[in-house]
């Protein structure tokens, strides 16, 4: 059974980072040349960490799947970046930011980390304002801000609707500019299939060049991955193309505990689904819930009609309605559980009946088109883009759709996973959340820890390492890894079956979003844990991967992704199914008041599960860890 450490500093709860700080191991700057440090990823986490540890002195060679770190999915956020600088002086603090996520995660994320969070924010922004990033300002000069979902204040700091990419763009000039002085070497087109442990510790990675094929091993004195969510185990969602498990899933198959994988959360504000031939789908940024109107029709006969021949009368604003305190910026969860019930009633809208309108015509009214174009008119263009509908004229159509995913690989304190030396930053891992996570945190989350977090942390730990010992790449746990890559590689392309990749991942995404998306139930995560494993036997009897392993093979490396995901979706089912309660984002409908909302069992499940892997066809371990509440109330989560 693995153990289980959290390592959360005593003292007050304010005080615990700062003492933290004063108190862990440092290593001297003539020191810290004589450690090499692996990142994995180049999103916001993983370009802020690798440029941040470079800078401080150590060797980092940083690993990326795309061509260019710029390409990383950190560029699709659009929305915003949380901070608890209260420059609208609206009455918000860093406490307020803390319990906002707090509750926004349903009671479920450890205190003492979105206490961290929080207190970091501040910096962040500072930080990239610094570095160039071009944050709207008001009139004055001052920087500007916005509302997002579950806070009643404007704490949001936002470039249009494309403030991932101007923070990606930040982080990577930062990033460029270590690897321009040789801190930093940078391996792009480069992906991680597999996690080398000797002694028990993480100490180096197998990769495989993407174009070339050429798989290789690397060494390292410790292992961060920062490698995104897994949302793509849905098929469908709203993540690029890309985006895997694969490095975090590696991680897990060699000890590293997987924590509260069925914590999905689902964005109310997505175009919907118009055809089966879809690849992915497209996010509407929550930003817009500050102006935009979400209703559908009273009756279920108007749900075809124009939606200006629906007179006001016999509309529905329904999460002013419902949630009159929050009214459209209530919680993503809580958004699009609603929107569900409204379509399960029949008044969804568009010929599907699976969407709802979000309308601009009072905010046009109030600011003008020119004022909603200022704020939102690259979003609106998106929405032209793939809809041809013009959102200036009629209303969007929406529908949730998988987003994030606040699971991850489990870590302490310090950002440490139960394999001493393996670091995990981000979304990859499962800290700050809980069941939950609100809009404009994520990309606060990635720096936070990249910029903030793991220069200290990841200091702690090598300050125990003694300096030049990290091992050979020719010793003997290298090449068993490698050995095992060249293993799976082998079997992909040797099958002889008649199914393309997509095939299978199209069916699992169905049966994922069918069993285990906005709702879940018992029986029907049963079936999906039937149903999945017999997915998995026929994908290796009949899967098709053409084309050898010793150059570019796009259809190779979806193989092993997808391969990853059959595995993890079972996963997911089955901490969805041991889980008897709702929270968050995790709906189980036989636990839910009368009028819909997430019942929570606090005596039984206010802990993380942290799933440990017993091997192929056995089933993992659940561990838990404790969640106390020592300076918060649980609470039933309320926004109305």
């Amino acid at each position: 059974m693995a153990k289980l450490e959290s390592k959360i500093p005593s003292g007050p709860l304010a005080d615990k980072w700062r003492r933290h700080k004063t108190e862990i191991k440092l290593v001297n700057p003539a020191n810290k040349r004589k450690y090499e440090v692996i990142v994995v990823g180049a999103g916001l986490a993983g370009s802020s960490c690798a440029a941040t540890l470079a800078e401080l002195g150590y060797r980092v060679k940083c690993f990326v799947f795309h061509d260019s770190p710029r390409r990383a999915h950190s560029i699709a956020a659009q929305g915003g970046i949380n901070a608890a600088k209260n420059y609208q002086n609206d009455g918000d603090s860093v406490h307020r930011l803390f319990y906002d996520t707090i509750k926004g995660g349903d009671y479920r994320a450890r205190e003492a980390n979105v206490h961290r969070l929080a207190e970091v924010s501040v910096n962040i922004i500072d930080q990239c304002t610094a570095q160039g990033v071009p944050f709207a300002r008001e009139y004055s000069g001052l920087l500007a801000n916005r509302s997002f979902g579950g806070a009643q204040v404007s704490r949001t700091f936002y470039a249009r609707g494309q403030t991932g990419q101007q923070l990606l763009l930040g982080a990577y000039s930062a990033l460029s500019r270590m690897v321009g002085q040789g801190g930093v070497q940078l391996h792009p087109n480069s992906e991680m299939l597999d996690l080398v442990l000797v002694g028990g510790q993480a100490k180096g990675i197998i990769v495989r060049n993407l174009n070339t094929g050429e798989i290789s091993r690397h060494s390292a004195d410790a292992v961060v991955l920062a490698t995104g969510g897994y949302g793509n185990v849905f098929n469908l969602s709203t993540y690029a193309r890309g985006s895997n498990a694969t490095a975090i899933w590696r991680a897990y198959k060699r000890g590293a505990c997987f924590a509260n994988p069925c914590y999905t959360q689902i964005h109310p504000t997505c175009i919907p689904v118009s055809g089966d031939y879809q690849s992915k789908l497209t996010l509407m940024s929550e930003s817009l819930r500050n102006d935009g109107r979400i209703w559908v029709p009273k009756r279920k006969e108007d749900r075809l009609k124009p939606p200006a021949e629906i007179p006001e009368s016999d509309r529905d604003y329904y999460l002013e309605r419902i949630y009159p305190s929050f009214g459209n910026l209530c919680p993503r969860d809580v958004a699009s559980r609603a929107a569900k019930r409204m379509c399960d009633e029949g008044r969804g809208v568009g010929e599907s009946g699976l969407g709802v309108y979000l309308d601009f015509a009072d905010a046009i009214k109030r600011l003008g088109e020119n004022g909603v174009r200022e704020r939102y008119g690259n979003l609106f263009d998106i929405y032209h883009e793939i809809t041809a509908e013009s959102a200036y004229k009629s209303p969007m159509r929406i529908f949730p759709a998988v987003h994030y995913t606040m699971g991850g690989l489990w870590v302490d304190y310090n950002l440490m996973s139960n394999i001493p030396g393996l670091f995990v930053l981000g979304e990859a891992n499962f800290s700050d959340h809980g069941a939950n996570r609100l809009g404009a945190s994520a990309l606060m989350q990635g720096l936070a820890d990249g910029y903030f977090v793991i220069p200290y942390t990841l200091g702690d730990y090598l300050a125990g390492q003694k300096a030049g010992s990290r091992p050979a790449t020719d010793a003997a746990e290298f090449k068993e890894a490698e050995d095992n890559v060249r293993g799976m590689t082998r079997r992909l392309l040797e099958n002889k079956g008649k199914e393309p990749v997509s095939h299978f991942h199209k069916r699992l995404g169905k049966l994922m979003w069918e069993y285990c998306g906005m709702a879940r139930n018992k029986a029907g995560l049963e079936q999906a844990l039937q149903k999945i494993p017999a997915l998995r036997e026929e994908f290796w009897a009949n899967v098709n991967v053409p084309g050898s392993g010793d150059t570019l093979n796009q259809s190779l490396e979806q193989a092993g992704r997808v391969a990853d995901f059959i595995e993890l979706g079972e996963l997911m089912c089955r901490d969805a199914l041991t889980r008897e309660e709702s929270c968050g984002g995790h709906f189980r409908e036989e636990y839910q008041y009368e009028d819909g909302e997430c019942r929570r069992d606090d005596v039984n499940f206010a802990h993380a599960a942290a799933w440990e892997y017993q091997g192929a066809d056995r089933t993992p371990l659940r561990n838990v860890e404790p969640l106390n509440y020592e300076f918060t109330k649980m609470s039933v989560r309320s926004y109305k």
